[in-house]
């Protein structure tokens, strides 16, 4: 019986890249000169911190550009809340991973309402989706792709 898993899921080597790669952009620029500035990554949380509000915007702006460049999409990232610490305003974002169990029912629902010949169940952190006809599941696909979920999804274990 032909069936896939839907997942949401992100390349943490990736990510480590675009936070240096971002960083290097730092030490590049010329309006971040004499300015205390940074992008930390630890475990599933990035940190940004700055000097000025605007200056936090503008490394918020090279990292997204940084996450583009390395096709990490930017849903992935879960915005945690702003920290003053001393002189610096510091941003901290968490990085997303797995579906959530009411973002999974939210799937399966939206599967089941679109009364398609597939059953659908959430098994830990991904759903699992099987059906007869191997076309079956590609309508599917197709119809979460337009979906606009907001959280990336990959569809990967795709079995005949």
């Amino acid at each position: 019986m032909p069936s896939f898993d839907i997942v949401s899921e992100i390349d943490m080597h990736e990510v480590s890249n675009a936070v240096d790669q971002a960083k290097r952009e730092l030490g590049n620029r010329w309006d971040f000169k004499n300015v205390e500035a940074d992008i930390e990554l630890d475990d599933q949380t990035i940190t940004v911190s700055a000097e000025q509000e605007f200056q936090l915007e503008q490394l918020m702006d090279m990292l997204r550009m940084a996450f583009a460049k390395r096709n990490i999409d930017a849903r992935a990232i879960d915005d945690d809340g702003e920290s003053k610490a001393g002189k610096l305003v510091k941003k901290h974002l968490k990085l997303r991973q797995g579906i959530e169990t009411d973002q999974g029912k939210k799937i399966v629902k939206m599967i089941k309402d679109a009364k398609m010949k597939v059953q659908a169940s959430i098994q830990g952190d991904k759903v699992r989706v099987n059906g007869k006809k191997r076309d079956d599941l590609q309508e599917v696909i197709a119809m979460l792709k337009d979906s606009d979920l907001e959280l990336p999804l990959q569809f990967n274990n795709f079995r005949d």
